[in-house]
């Protein structure tokens, strides 16, 4: 994501912006921090907030938050039955702004990095769980006390593009932010009826460099094509 704040502000009509702010980043890894997208009760209303997570879900009663480093996504089709995201898939969901995101299509010569984007909808929204895990070493009132982190919700990909991956981020339409971010949506069933909902999403691949595979590397050039 290499947005900056005020544009995803005015991208999800954001209330509130929270946290520390995030670099540009054209090669996000796991356990990084990412900006995410939320809707909680303040005085009794409903207010959108753009706050700062880390990427990997520490659930509440984790013991180590080195466990978010193995919960980075979580599979649409058991959001609600998993320990670890079932209660944040009824009261704690998110929307995670990106420009895109890379698979890596398997052929004879190896793995080809592909860069996955949409030109229609600008930026794209990630569907997320996020959680607030408790540091046991800090005191109640120390203001890292609470590290708040987020999962990305995957799904069975497309025909189109299932020869890239099997699998692909649930991406939320903007015409459906209100209804996931609503924190008055809370019954199993409705969320599940909801994702039922969310549309296929139309994306255009673009094969990029081999550069991208190095988390060490970053830059907008890992998005461009690749030199043939």
């Amino acid at each position: 994501m290499a947005r900056a704040t005020s544009d995803l502000v005015s991208a999800f009509a954001v209330e509130q912006t929270v946290g520390a702010d995030v670099l540009p980043s054209w090669n996000v890894a796991p356990t990084d921090d990412v900006r995410i997208v939320t809707e909680r009760f303040s005085h009794e209303a409903p207010v959108r907030r753009l706050a700062t997570a880390k990427w990997g879900l520490v659930p509440v009663w984790a013991k180590d938050p080195k466990i978010g480093s193995r919960m980075i996504n979580a599979r649409r089709e058991t959001i609600l039955e998993k320990p670890a995201f079932r209660k944040a898939a009824v009261k704690r969901r998110a929307l995670v702004p990106a420009d895109g995101y890379y698979e890596w299509e398997k052929s004879p010569e190896g793995k080809i990095p592909t860069y996955l984007y949409s030109g229609k909808q600008d930026p794209l929204a990630f569907a997320g769980l996020y959680e607030f895990w408790p540091d046991p070493a800090l005191p109640e009132d120390h203001e890292h006390k609470w590290l708040l982190s987020v999962t990305i919700i995957t799904t069975k990909a497309t025909d189109a593009l299932g020869h890239i991956h099997d699998r692909t981020p649930l991406i939320i339409p903007p015409d459906l932010y209100a209804d996931w971010l609503d924190p008055k949506l809370s019954d199993g069933a409705d969320v599940a009826q909801l994702l039922d909902a969310v549309p296929e999403p139309t994306l255009t691949p673009r094969v990029v460099s081999t550069e991208v595979n190095s988390v060490r590397n970053n830059g907008p050039q890992l998005i461009e094509p690749a030199s043939a």
